[in-house]
């Protein structure tokens, strides 16, 4: 048996699909051969219909637009932090006085 190899879909491919299904569902055609006809899981049916249900091919890309630009800010803010840090660190060892070598007794 082979394994057949993950597919990335795009945001309107997922719209366009949940509508295909909707419409041969509505056909009257098995759930079985639905998912057959579109190489999708019951379970990744769900799962689109959950998160794009009801979505436009416009909404559902501006959502993955918008995903996209959180994951970025949130990487952003996360080496800020790390910047920040690394900062504070060095002025503590920067203000901190640092020991005068005591002289021995002659």
């Amino acid at each position: 048996m082979t394994k057949r190899r993950r597919k990335k879909h795009r945001p309107e491919e997922i719209v366009a699909k949940l509508r295909d299904a909707d419409a041969m569902l509505n056909a009257g055609k098995e759930l079985a051969v639905v998912l057959q006809t579109l190489e999708i899981s019951e379970a990744t049916l769900a799962r689109w219909r959950k998160q794009y249900g009801g979505m436009k091919c416009e909404e559902a890309k501006r959502l993955r637009q918008l995903e996209d630009e959180n994951d970025r800010l949130k990487r952003l803010v996360a080496d800020l932090s790390l910047d920040n840090q690394m900062l504070k660190h060095l002025a503590e060892r920067i203000a901190r006085p640092m020991a005068l070598p005591q002289r021995l007794p002659s």
